[in-house]
């Protein structure tokens, strides 16, 4: 197994980076972190609907309670945006945050140490890169980009800045996930096999389209070719359009639907818990069957992604449906754990493996109890502030890495949907490419060759789980070579 070996070196060489070297541009920063009387200044890129809501409310709140922040400046290409970012933080902080248009032009004049990124996903990596490489810490909203080769472009970027990155999937600040890793790695479950876990969704008009539209949304006050990004190379000009503007998850050009609004929620948290990180092989399946609004994303869809640890995982939704969605959960050999649906959790459910397959009676269900919390998006918000004060990205609950990871495998998905097609990842040269027998074929030699079973990284319980046992008549099987037997009984004609 390499990919434990992988995700420590990138987190170690980031920590390390972090450690010995001040990026130009950081008002403050040192080796070390901040000192006790230093402000990180934070600027916001596109403080909209994730972005203010969650961004700007939450570190105002944040800064209020006495964290060493301070909000400076706003950037939206819409003025209103900019204008409620900029007086809610005066409201709140009293102190009123500069506020721009062009991202580049904030970062450039405001001596930031962080910025918050909270634009379309096709904007995301471009952001990302330009604030690394300027020296700033960054907290980004998930997708953490739009594409797989923007999710490497990025790693490699954070990975050089050694800067404290945190991806906007809030809940992989749930203590949850670093419990059952634990309990996985012990062999809780002996051999890990699956996880599977969802995102159901159902209304009356249509995913995203709740999102409203209003008069004010128009060319005088959007700056509409810096949305698009037509300069940048991010998106080809087209008419403005407030659906566009406002709904972009529905559109391939601006967001990917379910995929990467949804989809990368339930993935982060399955890789963090589980410890995989990239997939092995991607495939995706569904279709646009009730949603027919002019929108181009599906409203039914599934990713199935196998990864090289032996461990197959599946995300299934529908956008018109509610009530009843399948279960959350991961399964193993000896056992499986349960999660039940949503974000919120008091607990799991332990679930044992029959005695006659665990070879161990005092397995017995259980309910095992978890920390909870009550706000994770201030949990995130707190983490990243966290790290920042310690000079440490590793202490992020979710770093560019995972982010990297659950990009991918939700993106490879959609386009396995798009294109009709199976994709494999490369984790060693870190790309994608078309799909063909390797896959099936290598486990096939596995097993000829008695070969032993993968493990998920951190693996501590040895053959636990993870062996089969072999009944005393399999001495039989195997060919017959040049008609003798392959064990040294005689002749099934001559025990007549």
């Amino acid at each position: 197994m390499t990919t434990p070996n992988r995700r420590d070196f990138i987190r170690t060489s980031a920590a390390i980076a972090a450690a010995t070297t001040v990026a130009a541009g950081t008002k403050s920063a040192t080796a070390n972190g901040y000192g006790a009387n230093e402000k990180i200044r934070i600027g916001f890129i596109g403080p909209g609907g994730r972005g203010f809501s969650a961004h700007v409310k939450q570190l105002a709140l944040l800064q209020t309670e006495g964290r060493p922040i301070e909000l400076v400046a706003v950037c939206d290409v819409y003025n209103k945006h900019t204008d409620r970012a900029a007086e809610h933080i005066e409201t709140e902080t009293g102190f009123s945050p500069a506020k721009y248009v062009d991202y580049v032009e904030m970062v450039e004049k405001e001596n930031l140490d962080a910025v918050c990124i909270g634009t379309p996903d096709h904007w995301h990596a471009k952001q990302v890169i330009d604030c690394l490489e300027a020296g700033l810490h960054v907290y980004c909203e998930k997708p953490m980009t739009k594409t797989v080769s923007e999710a490497v472009d990025v790693l490699k970027a954070w990975q050089k800045s050694g800067k404290v990155m945190q991806v906007g999937v809030q809940s992989t600040s749930l203590p949850l996930w670093n419990q059952v890793n634990q309990l996985l790695t012990e062999g809780k479950l002996g051999k890990v096999l699956t996880y599977q876990t969802e995102f159901f969704r159902n209304s009356s008009m249509g995913q995203w389209r709740y999102y409203p539209l209003d008069k004010d949304m128009n060319p005088d006050n959007i700056d509409w070719k810096k949305w698009l990004g037509v300069d940048e190379g991010l998106a080809e000009y087209e008419d403005f359009d407030r659906a566009k503007y406002a709904q972009w998850r529905r559109f391939w050009a601006y967001g990917s639907g379910m995929f990467t609004d949804l989809f990368v929620h339930r993935t982060t948290s399955m890789l963090k818990a589980t410890g995989l990180r990239f997939p092995g092989r991607v495939v995706g399946a569904g279709g646009l069957y009730l949603e027919y609004d002019g929108r181009e994303v599906p409203d039914v869809a599934t990713v199935v992604a196998d990864f090289k640890e032996g461990v197959q995982g599946l995300v299934s939704a529908t956008m018109s449906c509610q009530e009843t969605p399948i279960q959350q959960m991961i399964r193993g050999h000896f056992g499986s754990i349960v999660f039940g649906t949503g974000e919120q959790f008091n607990g799991f459910d332990y679930v044992p493996e029959r005695p006659q397959v665990t070879r161990d009676n005092s397995l017995k269900s259980e309910r095992i109890e978890t920390e909870t919390v009550t706000d994770s998006t201030y949990a995130h918000f707190g983490n990243w502030i966290d790290a920042m004060v310690a000079g440490d990205p590793a202490m992020c609950n979710n770093d560019p890495l995972l982010g990297a990871a659950a990009i991918t495998t939700v993106i490879l998905g959609a386009k396995s949907y798009r294109e009709g097609k199976v994709f494999f990842f490369d984790d060693e040269k870190l790309q994608v490419r078309e799909a063909d027998s390797s896959w099936a074929t290598g486990w096939e030699k596995r097993s000829r060759e008695r070969g032993k079973p993968e493990h998920i990284a951190g693996w501590s319980a040895g053959d636990h789980g993870s062996t089969l046992e072999e009944p005393e008549y399999m001495k039989l099987a195997g060919p017959w070579i040049d008609g003798k037997p392959p064990e040294d009984e005689s002749p099934l004609s001559e025990q007549r």
